[in-house]
């Protein structure tokens, strides 16, 4: 990628006009009306499933999957493909289980869901923890990654990452929600057919798949490694691996808050169904090249200095003059995609979590303004954070996995308990999610120091596989929240209106608007519940398939 061509700097350069038309249209959509904040954030609270869908799988794909899933498929096989076929039943869970009590309670953000459910104090918890997380781990991550597959080009690393941050910054500041929706649409195609090309000119140089197969050999193929494994660990990918899921795919506001903007339930669960098929697609899109790049440098075609170098070698040893244009601009765009997403999350959070709590006389306008000036604020201190990214793990997927494993627990916990167990009030979920936090930032504050531990309790709490670590915080969660709870006092079922399953027995029937409606309705239903096992169905053909 130092040597691109007239013809690809074309190519970048007409498709950089292209999405940012797209946000300008997107934009002006926005302001022909009145715009109100359900306009800015939520996109009106009108999208439908295709845009949901394609939303939910685009905003996904950022860093961790461009640069970090082919560096680490290249390092350690196809294992962490996990994380992407398990988010198949992670969107299902999102449509069926927590899609309609999110619709139907109205809320704008994850943290307000909790405040209804508990209490203030458990909103603004999970505001500021989402906060700094996605300090930790989206947004340093992201810049990253764009940073390194810029320095590919020749470009300073530095001013990479402030090109990236500025110009996302300014389209997702001026079209909200909607701008986001409309370039992740054309983004999920471009990334798509440009990731699909490398496979192929991949596989030509390998041999085809079986030539691939052969010298990547069993071991790098086989999703399911030994719970001895010192990285992706079986039982850690069955058990903590959907504990990571649940709190990023059903509660974190980065993702849900595109099932927020739906029209209605049927339109948020059929998009949580579109995604759920789409992200089958990142095991053969993403980690597969990292793989293929493994083959050829075993077989002396190229050398890789890291595994994170993996995608930007093979685009620089396999794709011709044009289509590495096109690949390029869709690593970038996809990058960006990612960060005006986590973007015009953080904003929502900081107006209505934050700001509004501080002001609630605020205007449409003042709120939307605060948002913006915080997302300058968590751009510097993203990029302030990324030169300690190394220190805790070596791949960029991984390492945004591991800081995950250290914030998810406690969340998932609160969440699931908090729907399905009406017994859980709110000092029973402080104390889950205080304690759990605690021990979460203890973890990351010593593996950060890690190398300067003693031998003994403090370094094996260090060394336990952070899926492991995953499984038996969130445990802990559960209990001390359920503990807690039955010695204090329980919520009244006035308070749990809607929001539990016990108090809300039709919480995921069809959403009727009218006596006609309801034979379609059921239709849908029908048509989802089938396409819902189509999609898991591809999950175990997934597991089979790559068994070693």
């Amino acid at each position: 990628m130092g040597s691109l061509s007239p013809l690809d700097g074309l190519v970048i350069g007409a498709y950089f006009a292209a999405v940012l038309g797209v946000a300008g249209y997107a934009t002006w959509v926005e302001r022909r009306g009145k715009e109100t904040s359900s306009d800015y954030f939520l996109a009106g609270r009108n999208a439908g499933w295709l845009m949901i869908g394609a939303s939910l799988f685009a905003s996904n794909i950022g860093a961790e999957h461009l640069v970090g899933l082919a560096g680490t498929g290249a390092a350690s096989g196809v294992a962490v493909g996990h994380f992407e076929v398990e988010a198949t039943l992670m969107l299902l869970i999102l449509c069926w289980v927590f899609v309609p009590f999110y619709l139907r309670s109205g809320v704008f953000t994850m943290p307000e869901f909790l405040e209804r459910r508990y209490a203030s104090a458990a909103r603004w918890y999970l505001a500021v923890v989402s906060i700094i997380g996605y300090v930790l781990t989206k947004i340093s991550v992201n810049i990253a990654a764009g940073g390194i597959v810029l320095q590919s080009l020749g470009i300073d690393f530095w001013t990479g990452a402030l090109v990236i941050v500025t110009v996302t910054g300014i389209y997702t500041i001026l079209g909200g929600l909607r701008a986001v929706l409309y370039t992740d649409f054309l983004q999920m195609i471009v990334f798509v057919v440009g990731s699909a090309s490398l496979i192929v000119l991949g596989l030509r140089e390998t041999g085809g798949w079986n030539g691939m197969v052969e010298l990547a050999g069993s071991d790098h193929l086989s999703m399911w490694k030994p719970w001895t494994d010192a990285t992706f660990p079986w039982t850690g990918i069955l058990f903590g691996g959907p504990i990571l899921g649940i709190w990023y795919w059903c509660t974190d506001q980065y993702i849900v808050q595109r099932v927020l903007s739906a029209r209605n339930i049927d339109q948020a669960q059929r998009g949580s169904i579109f995604a759920a098929f789409l992200k089958l697609l990142p095991l053969f899109l993403f980690v597969i090249p990292g793989v293929i790049a493994y083959c050829l440098a075993k077989t002396g075609r190229f050398a890789l200095e890291a595994p994170d170098d993996a995608l930007p070698t093979l685009i620089r040893e396999l794709l011709p003059a044009g289509l590495r244009g096109l690949v390029v601009a869709g690593l970038l765009a996809a990058i960006m995609s990612s960060l005006s997403s986590v973007f015009n999350s953080c904003s929502t959070l900081v107006t209505f979590d934050v700001y509004r709590k501080l002001h609630p006389s605020a205007t449409d306008r003042q709120l939307v303004v605060a948002g913006q000036f915080f997302t300058v604020v968590m751009v510097v201190a993203g990029l302030a954070w990324i030169p300690f990214m190394k220190d805790v793990s070596r791949e960029l997927y991984q390492y945004l996995q591991s800081v995950q494993a250290y914030i998810a627990p406690p969340i998932s916990a609160v969440f699931v308990l908090g729907i399905t167990w009406k017994r859980a009030n709110a000092h029973g979920a402080m104390a889950a999610l205080v304690g759990g936090f605690l021990l979460g930032a203890a973890r990351l504050v010593m593996e950060l120091n890690k190398d300067h531990l003693p031998d003994g309790l403090a370094m094996r709490y260090v060394e336990i596989n952070f899926l492991h670590f995953a499984c038996l915080l969130f445990l802990v969660c559960v209990a001390v929240q359920a503990a807690v709870s039955l010695a204090t006092r329980p919520p009244s079922d006035k308070t749990l209106s809607g929001l539990t399953f016990a108090t809300a027995p039709n919480a995921t029937a069809p959403n009727a608007t009218a006596p006609n409606a309801k034979a379609a309705e059921r239709t849908e239903r029908t048509v989802n519940i089938g396409l819902s096992w189509l999609a898991a169905a591809g999950v175990v053909a997934c597991w089979l398939y790559f068994r070693g």
